[in-house]
């Protein structure tokens, strides 16, 4: 069988290794620039779309720096990305901030033998595991928590960052896939056939849910963001008592205007039920601290499928970076793509279904 899929890609993006000039010496350099003392020890951390290390320190705990891919936000974005983090914490909500130092939270790098620019940010080194979405408690606990975090992120808008929406995840992801010919050609017109259908259902969910409120978002909320640790306790306002122990809030890289729900779906699986379900309890804890908009719920699966089609055109927009080649080696196969038009079908069926019901 043909295809139109090497491994690698072919060249797409301006830099092709984007991270190739960052170097273990020049991580260290980095911190050091900043007044950090390290022991020499690095530790990667899972991260594909920056590079992520906690990093030893001489006689005090690690720390965490994020070296911010090169090209994808701007200063004004990462800046209006650690505001908002700053906003949180300052009421009292579990998140990993970046570190102030000199009243700057993001930094340069500059690798002298390339004169290549790196920016990073520094975070207090926050461990944990993944939540257990499957326990009731544990998802009014996160409603409580997604709750104060949306009072704050509908205090204001952002101004640089962008808008989750059916164009920007829907529409472009789906054309730069066929403009750049990523599809195998036995599957491309299958494909692009059912993601069109699957825009129809988008379109068609938006408009059954109406105008709803944009605000501030965590953008990305699943499992791995969210690190829990054991020990917690709350007082009755919801507050947690001691900020070492249950959820925290990590990883805002994909922060962005959106409707609530964006944050709330990616807490859901199963089948429909078990997600009418576990959407109740988090429903109970959300909504007393934040009224929520029942129209919403019928972006579910909208939200769903632009996340699909999004995914898959990331990572073909990545592909020249090696992180992604030897983390997703699947996706240079027809097998993916033929999954993934399973999913697209999956989803159009469920976008014409009754939106999930709270039983």
């Amino acid at each position: 069988m043909s295809t139109r899929l090497p491994t690698p890609l072919p060249p797409i993006l301006p830099s092709l290794v984007p991270f190739s000039d960052l170097t273990p010496d020049g991580i260290l350099d980095a911190l050091e620039s900043v007044g950090f003392a390290c022991d020499g020890c690095l530790h990667a951390l899972n991260s594909y779309e920056n590079r992520v290390w906690q990093i030893g320190i001489i006689d005090s705990p690690s720390c965490v720096a994020k070296f911010y891919r090169p090209g994808r936000w701007s200063d004004a974005q990462i800046a209006e990305e650690h505001a908002f983090v700053a906003e949180m914490q300052a009421a009292e909500l579990p998140v990993v901030a970046p570190l102030v130092i000199g009243g700057k939270s993001l930094f340069s790098y500059i690798n002298p033998a390339s004169n290549t620019s790196f920016r990073f940010a520094v975070y207090p080194r926050q461990g944990g595991r993944a939540p257990a979405f499957d326990d009731p408690r544990v998802l009014e606990w996160m409603g409580r928590l997604m709750a104060r975090l949306h009072r704050v992120g509908e205090r204001t808008a952002f101004k640089c960052r962008e808008t989750l929406g059916i164009e920007s995840f829907g529409y472009e992801p789906r054309n730069w896939l066929l403009e750049h010919e990523i599809l195998p050609i036995e599957l491309e017109d299958i494909w692009q056939s059912v993601a069109d259908q699957a825009l129809d259902g988008v379109e068609h969910c938006f408009a059954r849910a109406g105008q709803v409120q944009q605000i501030r978002l965590h953008g990305d909320c699943h499992a791995g963001n969210v690190l829990w640790t054991p020990g917690a306790l709350e007082d009755e306002d919801g507050h947690s008592v001691h900020h070492t122990g249950g959820p925290h809030f990590v990883d805002f890289d994909d922060a962005r205007m959106g409707p609530a729900v964006q944050d709330l779906w990616m807490l859901l699986s199963g089948t429909s039920s078990e997600m009418g379900q576990q959407f109740r309890r988090v429903l109970a804890g959300y909504e007393l601290f934040r009224d929520f908009n029942d129209s919403e719920i019928q972006l579910i699966e909208a939200l769903r499928t632009l996340r699909l089609l999004h995914h898959s055109a990331w990572l073909a927009r990545r592909w020249q970076d090696p992180a992604f080649p030897a983390a997703f080696p699947w996706f240079a196969t027809n097998r993916y793509w033929e999954e993934r038009i399973l999913e697209l079908r999956e989803q159009i069926a469920r976008m014409q279904e009754p939106a999930l019901m709270m039983n």
